[in-house]
């Protein structure tokens, strides 16, 4: 059967969870392409997905298909050109945190958000703990910029300054940026163990959460470069740390 109403239950349902007091509400977001769908599926977050009509899905997975037209598809989408595919999943479960953990301050722009995910994976960062005024991790933007790695991290949102009080217990070094001021990262080396603290856009780390770090650290560029773009920025240092 083919899902042709936009006025369908089901279909007003998974509309509502564009809006994030419902994917709050509901614990569930959406993702839109096949090749977020592989990766949700493979970690066991994937519930169903929703096939525009006519269109031979290439993924092999035993799940709920609905079938929509074209009409119900774009309403679901949040792109000006609606996928062929998109899915539901369930929100990310939080884990314990790690020994090495990357902490956002009031980071804004969901590509930046998404550029951070990824360098985060890729640089064996265990958790990322974000400030409750970060953007949406279940932001669209932000999930199709991650592309998938989202659910290869532990990621969780917390009081940040409540959740450092409680990891200075662990002893294991924090360390927060600075453009002026910061040490080179070059002369920390490499850290089985550490704390990143990176911040806004704009106005970067906040000073009550600055206080918090044992040391600030800086990357070291040429004198006409005022500051880094934040995602280019943590992808850096988390390279430096190790």
């Amino acid at each position: 059967m083919i899902i042709t109403s936009l006025d369908n239950k089901e279909i007003k349902r998974i509309y509502k969870l564009k809006q994030k007091k419902y994917r709050d509400l509901e614990k569930e977001f959406i993702i839109e392409g096949e090749h977020l769908i592989k990766e949700a599926y493979k970690n066991k977050l994937l519930k169903k997905i929703i096939v525009l009509e006519n269109y031979n899905i290439d993924i092999d997975i035993d799940i709920e298909k609905i079938i929509v037209s074209y009409e119900v598809m774009k309403k679901l989408s949040s792109l000006d050109t609606p996928p062929k595919v998109i899915g539901i999943c369930n929100i990310l479960e939080e884990k314990e945190i790690g020994n090495k953990v990357l902490v956002l301050d009031n980071i804004q722009d969901p590509g930046n958000l998404g550029t951070i995910i990824r360098s985060s994976v890729a640089f064996n960062i265990d958790t990322i703990i974000m400030s409750n005024d970060t953007v949406d991790l279940y932001n669209p933007k932000v999930i199709r910029s991650t592309q998938g790695m989202m659910f290869y991290i532990n990621i969780i949102k917390r009081d940040i300054k409540d959740e450092l009080i409680k990891l200075k217990s662990k002893n294991i070094p924090i360390y927060t940026t600075n453009v002026s001021s910061g040490i080179d990262v070059k002369d920390i080396g490499k850290c089985d163990k550490y704390i990143l603290i990176v911040g806004n856009e704009g106005n970067g780390v906040s000073r009550k959460i600055e206080l918090l770090a044992d040391k600030s650290i800086t990357i070291k560029t040429n004198k006409n470069v005022e500051s880094l773009n934040v995602g280019v920025a943590t992808s850096i240092l988390l390279y430096e740390l190790g």
